[in-house]
């Protein structure tokens, strides 16, 4: 049976990956669902000490879990924006691995940002939120409003979506501006990306065109499925994201 770690994308705790842990266990997996530090039931109360929060932190966050708890083997799973920590994490302690999971995202390249990810539209929206509605440390949750996002939040049954807007917190904006230089020699650790909205041919293009993201998840190391749905697949396809991971052990 497989070691199993799920980290959640932007403004998401371990509540996300309820029914997915719950499944995996069931199968008799070992599952730690994790919350980086901010969010959820670690938001910060005091604005000062959200506004310490970054990158680092939470790359520190998940190598003290797997170290601390002497996890080894370990499939490391990363949704969305948890691609960051979860990278940082993996070059870090590549012994302890068994593969890097990436659900619906990607390593960037290094010394990128996530908010470099963005275009200058989008970012500068975050900025203004950021400034206006979170203290200029806090990046809030966006609407989560199917007509503007159908794409992304297909597949959401109105209960999951009153769950996303009702639980989702903000995110510490160090954790996306923060950027990740990685070493010169990565580890060559199995990867996997599991694509959801974006569709695996266009994935594939992208990477065959040189899209800097993209072209990197072409080595001998990587392998792709597909699972259609939208961005949330923990909660839009619960069962059989499931059923993927627990494959790949």
């Amino acid at each position: 049976m497989a070691t199993y770690v799920l980290v959640p994308g932007y403004w998401l705790g371990a509540w996300a990956w309820d029914e997915v842990a719950g499944r995996l266990r069931a199968a008799g997996h070992r599952v730690h669902a994790v919350t980086l530090p901010g969010l959820a039931e670690r938001a910060a109360q005091d604005i000062r000490a959200a506004a310490e929060v970054d990158l680092d932190a939470h790359i520190d966050d998940l190598v003290s879990l797997i170290e601390g708890e002497d996890l080894r083997d370990v499939v490391l799973v990363a949704h969305s924006g948890a691609a960051m920590p979860v990278t940082g994490a993996a070059d870090r302690i590549p012994e302890r691995l068994a593969r890097v999971v990436y659900v619906d995202t990607a390593p960037l390249p290094s010394g990128m940002a996530q908010q470099d990810f963005l275009d200058p539209e989008e970012r500068a929206e975050t900025e203004r939120r950021v400034a206006e509605e979170g203290g200029g440390v806090m990046m809030p949750p966006p609407p989560f409003d199917p007509a503007a996002d159908p794409a992304g939040l297909a597949g959401l049954s109105p209960e999951r979506l009153a769950e996303l807007r009702g639980r989702a917190t903000p995110q510490p904006y160090r954790t996306a501006t923060q950027p990740l230089p990685r070493p010169d020699r990565l580890p060559d650790t199995p990867k996997t990306m599991i694509a959801t909205s974006i569709p695996l041919p266009l994935v594939k293009e992208l990477a065959a065109g040189g899209n800097p993201v993209f072209a990197a998840m072409t080595g001998p190391e990587w392998s792709h499925l597909e699972l259609p749905t939208g961005h949330w697949p923990m909660l839009s396809r619960p069962a059989d994201l499931a059923g993927l991971l627990a494959d790949l052990a």
